[in-house]
Formats: C-alpha cells, sequence, structure tokens
C-alpha cells in the first residue's frame, strides 16, 4: 500500500471527508463547551432541563436494552439482564452514586450469570 494516497484508494476521499467532517462536528462543540463553562450556572433552569432529558434518554435505552434486546443480547434471559441491572443499580446507589464502580459491577454480575447459565 505504499505510495497510495486518498485520490487512487478506491473512495479514499469521500471516507476522508467523512472522518473531517465527524471531527469537526465532534470537536467544535466541545471547544464551545471549553470556552463557554466560565460562563453556564449549573443551577440555570435550561442547563437543568438539558441535564433532565439526557438522564431520561440514558434510562429509556437503558430500559430499551433490557426489556426488548437485540442481536446477541437477545439470547439472554429476561431474569440475568434484569439481575445484573439491579446489582449495578445497588453498586450505584450503596457506592456514592460512582458510574464507573456501577458498570463494573453491572458487566461482571452479567458475565457471570452468563457464565453459569
Amino acid at each position: 500500500m505504499s505510495g497510495m494516497h486518498a485520490a487512487s484508494w478506491p473512495g479514499g476521499g469521500m471516507w476522508i471527508t467523512v472522518l473531517a467532517a465527524g471531527l469537526a462536528a465532534t470537536y467544535v462543540w466541545r471547544w464551545l463547551g471549553v470556552l463557554l463553562v466560565k460562563r453556564i450556572d449549573p443551577r440555570s433552569p435550561a442547563l437543568l432541563l438539558v441535564r433532565a432529558v439526557a438522564t431520561a434518554l440514558v434510562a429509556a435505552l437503558v430500559a430499551r436494552m433490557v426489556f426488548f434486546p437485540s442481536g446477541l443480547l437477545a439470547q439472554t434471559s429476561l431474569a440475568t439482564r434484569l439481575a445484573a441491572l439491579g446489582c449495578g443499580l445497588a453498586m450505584w446507589r450503596l457506592g456514592g452514586r460512582k458510574v464507573e464502580p456501577s458498570v463494573a459491577v453491572t458487566v461482571a454480575v452479567f458475565f457471570i450469570l452468563q457464565l453459569l447459565s
């Protein structure tokens, strides 16, 4: 593949354009966030609404994965998915509302129950 550039790679120009557009769309918002973060009141009604909508979206996606799974997840039992979710929620509640340990517990319980079934 030495000596090849985007023009000689089939569809290469398209993929470079897609990659550049994706990076621009992502990083423009991140940089705007960095520049504007000092001006935003975390308790403002607008930011509370954004937080509530984001939380609702995550909750809806988790519920969809548990109750209406697709792909390989659909081959697992509802009991396994609910047990893993319950353990993760318990870890979140008892562990100081920290996301990372809760996700780790959820995944570990899910895999252990899958291995045992």
